[in-house]
């Protein structure tokens, strides 16, 4: 996951542009490109150097480059009346939404530890996390684990976060919501945090035992804690329920790192995975250009 600003301040205000008709890049619905093989799911910020700043004119611009999905690491830090603007958006366009995260720390012991106040705090996001879910139709929450309890040997730290995922199972289940859990690489940018490893991972969702509950495989965090991407990833398929995406060094677009996101994407793609794949990485350019070749890079990735 990338940590960005996210600020509520009336950016999705301005009407969108009418779907169909012309709009401030030269296009329309029927000229739009032809849509992606893959569920490829931008976040705001990517392409507003093309779009400007107006959250809706970012949609509606990646949706006629051949997006037709979405994702918002940071939505639930924005206004009931932005999300709703959102949502409508997504919905008019004939597009999906993926996730959004409904509990983060990084600076709390939340799964690991047994601090009652910060686990009731995490049930409390997962309950408001509902309403949120349901106004943009998304059945996708992200939920992060908190960081490591030094304290505690590792076993007591699974055992903790178990009973804490289950909890939650028993808020999302009945509604058919679906938790993705997300290791987060300790080498670069999130040392102290739980959930490192996607064999940590595998095994909290094994010991939580509910199709509720799947792994956010991050190819960007996988590639720096780990390496070993598509065997790490077979190993694991059965409970992986989400992709995020991002090469390294640099977390920018496919084509900028080591990672030959070509020959991963087809691998997914040949297994039969169908769900979001989140574009979780900045800019390698600015400007107009850099939304540009963020639209090449995917297309040159995309599997056939």
């Amino acid at each position: 996951m990338q940590r960005r600003r996210f600020i509520s301040s009336g950016l999705v205000t301005a009407a969108a542009l009418s779907i169909g008709a012309p709009n401030a890049w030269g296009c329309s619905n029927d000229k739009a490109a032809s849509p992606f093989n893959m569920k490829f799911s931008p976040d705001f910020n990517l392409f507003k150097g093309a779009a400007g700043e107006n959250l809706l004119d970012q949609i509606e611009w990646a949706y006629h480059r051949g997006f037709r999905a979405w994702e918002s690491t940071g939505l639930k830090n924005r206004s009931i009346a932005d999300q709703e603007a959102i949502s409508q958006k997504i919905q008019d366009l004939g597009m999906e939404f993926g996730q959004f995260v409904a509990t983060l720390s990084f600076t709390e012991v939340t799964f690991a530890g047994k601090n009652q106040q910060n686990r009731n705090n995490v049930i409390k996001d997962a309950e408001r996390s509902l309403e949120i879910a349901k106004r943009m139709n998304t059945k996708t929450v992200h939920v992060v684990l908190g960081l490591a309890d030094p304290r505690l040997s590792w076993d007591f730290q699974l055992a903790n976060a178990t009973d804490l995922l289950k909890r939650m199972v028993d808020i999302y289940e009945p509604v058919g919501i679906t938790m993705v859990i997300e290791p987060m690489n300790h080498k670069i940018d999130h040392p102290g945090m739980f959930l490192h490893t996607v064999p940590q991972a595998y095994a909290l969702v094994k010991a939580v035992g509910s199709q509720n509950l799947k792994i956010l495989f991050d190819i960007y965090h996988v590639q720096i804690q780990e390496g070993n991407i598509l065997p790490t990833l077979d190993e694991a398929w059965d409970e992986v329920g989400y992709f995020q995406i991002g090469d390294t060094p640099g977390r920018k677009e496919p084509g900028t790192g080591e990672i030959n996101y070509k020959n991963v994407l087809q691998h997914i793609h040949d297994k039969g995975y169908r769900g979001f794949l989140g574009l979780e990485h900045g800019n390698s350019r600015t400007g107009r250009e850099g939304a540009e070749a963020i639209v090449e890079a995917y297309r040159e990735v995309d599997p056939k």
